[in-house]
């Protein structure tokens, strides 16, 4: 399980750290709004532990703009805002759990546990964008009312690409997402464009309508309104 912290005092970062590594979740950790704000709209997380009081963007902010994208990753807010106003702010605005500092650290694994729960328990089995679809369940893919035939790994692409719909996905998140390869060899980006080459042609050549794009020098799209 990932999980971003995004925190700028470094002993309150580092005490999180350390504690959810000894609790083997994988954990990144962000000191600036800015930064936290890239790494959640840019890589997956099964989570985020975000400070309201930020240096170069606010909290609220970034949790009003991941929500306005689309990206429903839970949110946990650990503050020092303790007022009932902050927190119904808080959850107004996408929070789904918020906490005060100072807290006990195993209050916040157990609420941790709840809402990774929740999110597995809440996550759609079906996926899709414009006339392609996707059932986690069977694993069929269809487009346009017609199945298409991918492979296993293609699939997992595919599914990848769906959950980031509208979004650039770089290689290196494939790499770690896909292929769960964290440090890797050029070689990998030649297998990640010859499976992506393969599944653009089960995907796109009997339509119109192009839904898979590479944005040169960055990644690929699934969108179907890019030009």
């Amino acid at each position: 399980m990932r999980i971003l912290v995004v925190e700028d005092q470094e002993k309150v970062a580092k005490a999180l750290q350390d504690g959810l590594e000894a609790e083997h979740y994988e954990v990144t950790v962000a000191s600036t709004g800015e930064e936290g704000f890239f790494l959640a709209n840019r890589q997956s997380f099964d989570l985020v532990l975000l400070d309201l009081m930020l240096p170069r963007r606010d909290g609220i902010d970034i949790l009003t703009t991941l929500r306005k994208r689309g990206i429903h990753t839970p949110i946990f807010i650990l503050t020092a805002r303790d007022t009932v106003e902050d927190r119904v702010q808080g959850l107004d605005y996408g929070a789904d759990d918020y906490l005060v500092k100072p807290f006990a650290f195993p209050e916040l694994l157990a609420r941790i546990r709840v809402l990774l729960r929740r999110g597995r328990v809440d996550q759609a089995l079906k996926l899709q964008h414009e006339d392609l679809e996707m059932d986690l369940l069977t694993r069929r893919v269809i487009r346009g009312g017609r199945a298409l035939d991918v492979t296993p790994k293609e699939f997992d692409i595919l599914e990848y690409l769906l959950r980031h719909s509208g979004r650039v996905v770089s290689r290196e998140m494939l790499a770690r997402d896909v292929w769960h390869v964290s440090a890797r060899a050029t070689p990998l980006d030649n297998v990640i464009d010859v499976t992506i080459a393969r599944l653009r042609r089960k995907l796109d050549d009997a339509f119109e309508t192009k839904l898979l794009h590479t944005i040169r020098g960055v990644g690929f799209l699934l969108d179907s309104k890019h030009e």
